[in-house]
């Protein structure tokens, strides 16, 4: 998961979920399996190892780190780890929302995105 100036890589599904479950603030795991079901219509399930294992690579690319205080600390529970994004973070998703939006301009104009009158 590398970050270049001039033509990033794409972000893989599970980071960009990721990213957007957290643009809106600080989340543990199971917060942000919930809050991925809930902004894809249920249509995409983020499991445990997937989560897990793409939180630790984001971890390591700088995109989000953890969370010292608790929103709430009198309802934190000590094992949980909360997440949020970097400033970095925040830059990646921007331009990854940026490049999808290029994308989708190609069938728009093809005019495959033109809504049926039923």
């Amino acid at each position: 998961m590398t970050v270049a100036t001039s033509t990033p890589e794409p972000l893989t599904p599970a980071v960009l979920h990721i990213l957007m479950a957290l643009a809106d603030g600080e989340r543990h795991g199971y917060g942000i399996m919930q809050a991925v079901a809930i902004q894809s219509d249920n249509t995409v399930r983020m499991g445990p190892g997937t989560l897990y294992g793409t939180i630790k690579r984001m971890l390591a690319s700088g995109f989000i780190e953890e969370a010292e205080e608790r929103i709430d600390p009198n309802h934190a529970d000590e094992r949980r780890r909360y997440y949020r994004l970097t400033g970095l973070g925040r830059d990646v998703f921007k331009n990854e929302i940026k490049r999808l939006e290029r994308l989708l301009q190609v069938p728009a104009a093809k005019n495959v995105l033109v809504k049926e009158n039923t």
